[in-house]
């Protein structure tokens, strides 16, 4: 069942780590290297929790239909000398193919729109990830080529580099 219209975005909270740990598989983590250690997901939560600042990095479990279905944030890193948005996302295998994080997607752009601090929104898929980079492309992000990419810290990957005018 489609919930693309009953997708919310909820501020990541201390009993979100099931996210951590449902988004950790192996299926999950074909696009992004391999899955984190147990120690590595409690360091992640750890900081979504300490460094949530609107304007600046904040990350959200996706919620549909009332449950949690993923989770998508955005967060400050320096591109080409200047400062911008970094985006990703990703959605528990059930929900994908449903319009879940297209919605989400969305729904991060319009806060960011609000908040007006950087004027430039990036999303680094996996070329082969057939389904982020159409969901970049559908929400008018730019595609401005493939590079060489570190994700997660210490392995490297090509990417694609997908780049929003948040000011457009």
């Amino acid at each position: 069942m489609p919930c693309d219209d009953t997708v919310e975005l909820r501020p990541w909270s201390e009993g979100d780590f099931f996210v951590l740990e449902r988004i950790n598989a192996p299926e999950q983590m074909r696009h992004l290297g391999r899955p984190e250690s147990e120690e590595q997901l409690r360091v992640r939560h750890a900081r979504y929790l300490a460094d949530a600042t609107p304007g600046r990095t904040r990350m959200f479990t996706i919620n549909c239909q009332g449950q949690a279905c993923g989770s998508i944030g955005f967060w400050e890193r320096v591109w080409l000398e200047q400062t911008v948005y970094e985006t990703g996302w990703q959605v528990f295998t059930e929900f994908q193919g449903k319009g879940v994080a297209k919605a989400a997607a969305a729904s991060l752009i319009a806060v960011l729109r609000a908040e007006r601090v950087h004027r430039y929104l990036h999303a680094f898929p996996a070329p082969d990830n057939h389904a982020s980079n159409a969901i970049c492309r559908r929400l008018g992000f730019e595609h401005l080529g493939d590079l060489d990419f570190e994700y997660p810290k210490g392995h490297r990957m090509i990417s694609s580099n997908w780049r929003l005018d948040l000011a457009g």
